[in-house]
Formats: structure tokens, C-alpha cells, sequence
């Protein structure tokens, strides 16, 4: 049987910090955001084990670098997650009391193994 890995979902989500500059909240609130926007019932509803499920997690914040993406994969309830911060988001500064709100985007994406011999894909008729 040959296993071919399909992605089944991509969801997005925005979070922010607003007060306390901080990379890895926004990201964190990005991705639960993102995560109440889904439900997969297909593992219970075909009995697969979603411990084989691989998560890819995208931030986009103006400094990814200031991300701890550990943190953010601890908000992953399923799968092997994957993160990674890259250069997007925005940043808006307030010069009336020298602080900048911090807003990062994340896309969710969860890919699953397939037994390519089990599920096809059919044309359109």
C-alpha cells in the first residue's frame, strides 16, 4: 500500500497583542483563532488516528524572529505540529504613548497520509 500525504484543511486566523509588543501572543491568539474556525470530524467518523496527522503551522509577524514558535506549537490540540515564523503581519504604532500593536496572521495547514490504493480521487462527471 502506498501511503501519499494530502492536505485536508488550511484555515487561517489573526491575532493581536495590543499593550505588550509581544510577537509570540499575537501568534498564539492567530492560531487559536484559526483553530475555532475548524472542526475535523472525519478521524472519528473513518477511525483514524489523528496522532498521524502532520500540522504546519505559518506566522506572519513584522518580526519573526521574536516568535517562540515552541509556545506556539503548544496550542496545537492534534497532530505533529510544525511552526514557522516568517516576515508579514503589521505593526501599528501609537506615538501618543510610544507603544505598537502587534498583529500576526497564521495559516493552518493539517495533512494526513492516504493509502493511495484505498482513496481516489474521481473526475467530475
Amino acid at each position: 500500500m502506498a501511503e501519499i500525504e494530502h492536505r485536508i484543511i488550511l484555515e487561517t486566523g489573526t491575532g493581536n497583542d495590543l499593550y505588550g509588543e509581544d510577537y509570540t501572543k499575537a501568534a498564539c491568539r492567530a492560531v487559536q483563532d484559526a483553530l475555532h474556525h475548524s472542526s475535523i470530524t472525519m478521524f472519528r467518523t473513518l477511525g483514524m488516528d489523528h496522532r498521524r496527522m502532520r500540522v504546519q503551522v505559518t506566522i506572519a509577524v513584522q518580526e519573526p524572529d521574536k516568535v517562540d514558535t515552541a509556545l506556539v506549537a503548544a496550542e496545537l490540540p492534534r497532530g505533529k505540529a510544525e511552526v514557522r515564523a516568517v516576515r508579514g503581519g503589521l505593526n501599528v504604532h501609537d506615538p501618543e504613548n510610544g507603544t505598537t500593536h502587534v498583529i500576526a496572521t497564521a495559516a493552518i495547514e493539517a495533512w494526513v497520509p492516504v493509502d493511495a490504493d484505498v482513496w481516489k480521487l474521481s473526475a467530475a462527471t
